[in-house]
């Protein structure tokens, strides 16, 4: 729908034209709704509020995908120039002013399947501050913490977190994962795959074996959670893992599998006190990255 000549033009949103540029480059409402640190929901009422401005539908949709119209072909360009043209602008006046360096600590498990997605999200908002990351178990990247080696750090640990001065961003259960069709479960004695000492993890699936009398044998030991999987999916163990990291090709062991209750497990932040600006702007971005997944699941 043309705009009538002697009315003003409406102007486009650039928030709406990010979300509308992050479904167009992932084919998916919910995945670009995590981009943006919005609720599925949200997006959607987003690119209706885009194509009533416009008078033109920029996607068509389909049970299973979501692919630009030619209308929404055209509107990508302008859009990514748009947003580029943003950037450049903020840059020159605000981004400069947080510079630095900020030392941030995870455990192996978040390391490699948060971070990627939470710092290349954070390095195109911030490009003037650097992140140094150190992978290490919760218990060492405390002691770092402590030592003033670290700004901020994650920590998985039991309900116990709470004492340790750290901010709880998320709670979830700890299961029992197996292979997808498989009987390492079924065994006697139970071939269990676990982390290295000092995991809270580790201390929790061992506590509920103990609990139930279950006899088992610690098959695998690794530090990463990738040695985990792969004690899991070539059904030789089975681990203790948190429910969101199952995989497709993993299946949850429940009670009436033989395999008992863990309970669960918190993944929390500590800051450092006497945070300068570049580690607060990548605390907001974590937490942000947090309570977009406890509503849709996605990082």
């Amino acid at each position: 729908m043309n705009a009538p000549l002697n009315h003003p033009l409406p102007l486009l949103d650039l928030d709406v034209l990010r979300t509308f540029v992050a479904i167009a480059e992932t084919g998916s409402f919910t995945t670009a709704a995590s981009a943006v640190f919005r609720t599925p929901s949200a997006v959607s009422m987003q690119i209706k509020k885009l194509e009533d401005i416009l008078g033109r539908s920029v996607f068509a949709r389909d049970a299973r995908s979501v692919t630009l119209t030619t209308d929404g072909e055209m509107l990508l360009g302008y859009a990514r120039r748009l947003l580029s043209i943003n950037r450049e602008v903020v840059s020159k006046f605000i981004i400069p002013d947080i510079v630095g360096v900020v030392r941030l600590g995870s455990p192996d498990d978040y390391g490699e399947r948060v971070l990627p997605h939470v710092l290349k999200r954070f390095a195109q908002s911030h490009p003037s501050i650097a992140v140094d990351v150190t992978i290490d178990q919760s218990v060492n990247l405390r002691r770092r913490m402590d030592d003033r080696a670290l700004d901020i750090t994650l920590l998985t640990n039991s309900y116990k977190t709470s004492a340790l001065g750290a901010e709880v961003l998320l709670t979830e259960p700890i299961v029992w994962a197996g292979a997808k069709g498989g009987c390492a479960h079924l065994r006697e004695p139970l071939p269990v795959s676990l982390w290295e000492e000092g995991c809270a993890w580790r201390a929790g699936a061992l506590e509920a074996l103990g609990r139930e009398g279950r006899n088992y044998r610690v098959a695998y030991m690794s530090a990463h959670t990738a040695g985990q999987r792969a004690a899991i999916m070539s059904d030789l163990a089975v681990a203790p893992l948190p429910k969101s990291f199952l995989g497709s090709d993993m299946v949850e062991l429940c009670p009436k599998d033989g395999m008992p209750d863990i309970g669960t497990y918190n993944l929390a932040m500590v800051v450092a006190p006497d945070a300068s600006a570049p580690v607060n702007a990548v605390a907001d971005h974590i937490r942000a990255t947090f309570e977009v997944f406890k509503e849709t699941g996605k990082f």
